[in-house]
């Protein structure tokens, strides 16, 4: 049998429709997957049920699925949007709370090499290396710096107008 009695072979076997059918099962069985692993998801992220309540959750959705699934979003499902809201809220601000440490926390101690922290060194505040701080923060810690001797009145006085430039 050559290539083109066999492609028109298959081809009739498996007609378009076939092919539109198959793709929409291929879909389903994402889609469910999804919202399985969605309310696995929110069954261990609730915090008002207890141990027992999650394990017979878990049992109902993984032994009886469709019944599972189908009770859980009646019961718990406008909870779980609050719920994915709350993770999100708790997530940015962990986020934004490292940020910040981030940011403030310089990267040598003043005391170690009070020449190389940003607000010494004068062209890092002036070009803006400052980690996003304004020039009056900038001044108050190379100030900051010399009231503790880490560096002297003609080092502040050079920071200071090269930092206003």
């Amino acid at each position: 049998m050559d290539t083109y009695a066999l492609a028109t072979s298959l081809a009739v076997d498996y007609p378009v429709l076939n092919i539109f059918w198959t793709m929409l099962e291929l879909f389903l069985w994402i889609l469910w997957f999804f919202l399985l692993f969605k309310i696995i998801t929110d069954i261990f992220r609730s915090h008002d049920i207890g141990g027992w309540g999650k394990a017979g959750w878990l049992v109902l959705v993984i032994f009886l699925p469709l019944i599972g699934i189908l009770v859980y979003l009646i019961a718990r499902g406008q909870g779980m949007g609050k719920r994915d809201l709350e993770q999100a809220q708790q997530a940015d601000a962990a986020l934004r709370a490292y940020i910040r440490e981030a940011a403030a926390t310089p990267t040598a101690t003043p005391a170690a090499t009070p020449a190389r922290t940003p607000a010494a060194t004068p062209a890092a505040g002036a070009a803006g290396g400052g980690g996003g701080r304004g020039h009056v923060e900038d001044l108050a810690r190379l100030a900051d710096l010399r009231d503790r001797g880490a560096i002297s009145d003609e080092e502040y006085q050079r920071a200071k107008e090269k930092l206003l430039m």
